[in-house]
């Protein structure tokens, strides 16, 4: 595959571990634990294709609406994916970034998160992003309120802001827009998933359940950008 035609930053909402777990007879926590697995290798074949960025959308700030049962074996998941993930990284030469509010989370996650931000900061392939207790309009919300914090503190004035700078407010600073956006199971919608940043990306939408998602459908997503004909705003 031409790397002209490879999206720089893919974005994927990873939808369908319930759905995969009820077709086996299987209690949803047992599709949530391949979804992770999933992840982990599609990270590997993501880099392997030449993406640069990747990120996933793993838990919203409407997943809290979830039963008690299901978010506490989600957090005992995302505790271990962590721990997993700091080993990882180092092996992988993975950078990796957690985006979203992650104060309502336990102090034991906020503070692995912490850890595996900054020892893997240094790495130099690919950029992985998780979104956590995330939702892009309380993205924005929050970033308007340290903005408006600035402002009143004289930080920066209203003639200061503009796209560019309201963009280094975001969870996503220092991270390109995506370039396409994948979502699975056969829903077509973006469900509160990086507002700002999608304003020009590609969609591609499969009916593949997350835990079936493998590099044969990468290749079928970044197939379907490759034949688009990019416009921004009007202009080729």
């Amino acid at each position: 595959m031409s790397e002209k035609i490879i999206p720089q930053h893919v974005a994927i909402i990873l939808d369908g571990n319930g759905r995969w777990a009820k077709k086996r007879f299987m209690p949803r926590n047992m599709g949530h634990v391949q979804g992770a697995k999933t992840v982990e290798k599609v990270c590997e074949d993501a880099y392997d294709l030449g993406i640069k960025y990747l990120t996933v959308y793993a838990f919203s700030t409407e997943n809290w609406k979830r039963s008690e049962d299901e978010i506490g074996a989600l957090m005992k998941l995302l505790d271990k994916y962590l721990q997993d993930c700091l080993e990882r990284s180092s092996k992988n030469n993975m950078r990796v970034r957690v985006i979203g509010d992650v104060t309502r989370l336990s102090t034991g996650l906020q503070e692995k998160i912490a850890e595996l931000e900054e020892k893997s900061s240094v790495n130099t392939g690919l950029n992985f992003t998780v979104a956590l207790n995330y939702g892009g309009r309380d993205e924005m919300i929050r970033a308007m309120k340290k903005m408006v914090n600035d402002v009143e503190n004289n930080n920066i004035s209203a003639e200061d802001i503009s796209e560019e700078k309201f963009s280094s407010y975001l969870d996503t600073k220092g991270i390109p827009d995506p370039d396409l956006m994948i979502r699975t199971s056969g829903e077509q919608r973006i469900s509160n998933f990086l507002l700002w940043q999608m304003a020009y990306s590609e969609f591609y939408f499969t009916d593949v359940l997350w835990p079936d998602f493998d590099k044969s459908e990468l290749e079928k997503a970044i197939a379907h950008y490759a034949k688009r004909d990019r416009r921004y705003g009007g202009v080729k």
